[in-house]
């Protein structure tokens, strides 16, 4: 049987206790993963200044250098995977188990690596973004001269913790400027996905990357604790609940739900038809599965055509097996998860005021079993209530609502919004949009929430989360 290990401090360790992960069409095991307790995180993150003085040692043009290696590497090559048995992972490899794993179709499997591998490659840009165009050198003295100022930054942290989901393999581009940054990461792969952040490590080490940048702990909620708790940075992915309980704590940067719209205004609306695709594509690319899918489409008049138009569209769009080339939709990993999601939008559609309206344009039920996986069909609810329940909801497939409601009442009406994709021409409108404080990420135009620019950081500031400008004179 195939081993993941643990890497503490980037050397492998093989675990008394594991947990079988499994292929979720038919229950063959695919790997046995190690899992750490939290006394052994405890007591390697004891450990972390060493480990990050192996990092400083390197310059942070070297370290980007090491990057773009290890894009390449990522893509590319067969990477190390159960060291004890020499086993490597192809690519082709990495595909599978991840589509297996976690309900991803191979072809957004790839796709995700073509991203992870994207922001690898562009990493100065990425910097640049981060930084505001910082000479990165300044990182390496502690201090220096960048356009014309002397700056000075003071690293916050020892470590990166890194609490992830196994929703989708692209999330894992979030941590890796931490490494250029100086910062080594302590990860906590999602249950269903530990393949990425793994394949990722194995990629920067063996491009040269001091292997003390990576732990990877394979763990529990009580490792998750340890690991929020003891790292001075973090990141946390997951649902409302899960990070609620650390919304006070700054010293953890959230990735919860995005409740991302779109928007057509008094300007663009009559032409909504040409906005399609920008529509199906915000609310469906890569699954559904991200907080930058839309779940909202709020538009100002025509709200029933709209959603009618849009429903037909989402309809269209089958599940399939995982390695169909063709295949779009990713498989629940609990088909029980599958089930209460549609029976909870199925309860909140017999209160007044919303329809589903794609059950109108699909071959069959919103839940369906194909090839061993369980499936949720797409579903365009028209909500005539602004306030009905599912006006502001997300799920993780492609779900959306449409809302008609006035213009001058919107940006007080769509809530928290992590991705804003607002579709106007109108100046005046734009600078209310420039003052909205609920919009996180703001789009102005034809621009797909899922369209993102890598050097304009979503979610937080990871430099700024890492690292505080202090004060400095040298006479």
């Amino acid at each position: 049987m195939l081993h993941l290990p643990i890497l503490r401090a980037g050397r492998p360790y093989r675990s008394l206790n594991t947990v079988r992960v499994t292929d979720i069409r038919n229950g063959r095991p695919l790997a046995d993963v190690s899992q750490a307790n939290r006394g052994l995180i405890s007591k390697d993150l004891g450990q972390l200044a060493t480990n990050q003085r192996a990092l400083a040692a390197c310059s942070t043009a070297h370290l980007v250098d090491i990057c773009l290696k290890a894009a390449a590497a990522f893509m590319n090559d067969p990477l190390p995977l159960d060291s004890e048995n020499g086993t490597v992972q192809t690519p082709a490899d990495y595909v599978s188990q991840t589509s297996a794993t976690t309900g991803m179709p191979e072809a957004l499997c790839r796709a995700n690596m073509q991203k992870i591998r994207g922001v690898m490659e562009g990493i100065a840009d990425v910097l640049g973004g981060l930084t505001r165009g910082m000479d990165l050198s300044v990182l390496d003295a502690g201090w220096g001269d960048s356009g014309g100022r002397t700056l000075s930054y003071l690293r916050e942290t020892d470590a990166l913790g890194a609490v992830l989901p196994s929703n989708s393999p692209g999330v894992h581009s979030l941590w890796v400027p931490a490494i250029p940054l100086k910062v080594p990461v302590v990860l906590k792969p999602g249950s269903e996905e530990p393949w990425t952040p793994f394949r990722i490590a194995q990629a920067f080490i063996s491009s040269g990357c001091p292997p003390e940048a990576f732990s990877f702990y394979p763990a529990g909620h009580d490792g998750a604790a340890e690991i929020l708790m003891s790292c001075g940075r973090s990141m946390l992915f997951g649902g409302g609940s899960t990070v609620a309980a650390w919304r006070n704590d700054p010293r953890v940067e959230l990735h919860g739900p995005g409740w991302s719209k779109v928007l057509l205004c008094e300007d663009t609306v009559d032409d909504w038809e040409s906005h399609l695709d920008l529509i199906v594509g915000s609310i469906a690319a890569n699954g559904g599965r991200s907080c930058i899918n839309a779940s909202g489409v709020w538009v100002p008049r025509n709200g029933e055509t709209i959603a009618r138009g849009i429903a037909k569209r989402l309809a269209a769009i089958e599940p399939l097996p995982l390695d169909h080339p063709e295949a779009a939709l990713s498989a629940f990993t609990r088909p029980a998860f599958a089930k209460q999601i549609s029976d909870t939008i199925d309860s909140q559609l017999r209160q007044a005021g919303a329809v589903d309206l794609t059950a109108e344009y699909r071959s069959g039920d919103r839940l369906v079993e194909i090839d061993g996986c369980t499936f949720l069909r797409p579903t365009l609810v028209w909500c005539e209530d602004p306030d009905h329940p599912l006006a502001n909801t997300e799920f993780l497939f492609p779900f959306a609502s449409v809302v008609e409601t006035p213009q001058d009442t919107v940006l007080r009406r769509i809530g928290p919004t992590l991705v804003l994709s607002a579709v106007t021409h109108d100046n005046a409108f734009r600078q209310q949009l420039l003052a909205a404080p609920g919009v996180d990420r703001l789009n102005c135009g034809a621009i797909p929430t899922q369209k993102i620019s890598w050097d304009q950081p979503h979610e937080g500031n990871l430099f700024e989360h890492l690292y505080r400008q202090r004060a400095f004179q040298a006479a």
